[in-house]
């Protein structure tokens, strides 16, 4: 449980820090992100999630 609670905060610290350095940024990222067809939307939070499953294994396998 301490381990979610972890990976949670780490998340919101994250992106805090993309609000407070680059707001117009996150704007116009979003902006793109709407211009975007949803297939291409999906398929890129699928590849994130992927991303994102690897990295966890590989802390994993490390000892985290």
């Amino acid at each position: 449980m301490a381990e979610i609670i972890l990976a949670l905060g780490l998340v919101l610290v994250v992106e805090g820090l993309v609000y407070v350095l680059a707001p117009s940024l996150v704007e116009r990222l979003l902006e793109m992100q709407r211009a975007l067809p949803e297939e291409q939307r999906r398929t890129a939070g699928m590849a994130a999630l992927a991303l994102g499953l690897a990295l966890i294994w590989l802390a994993h396998q490390l000892g985290a």
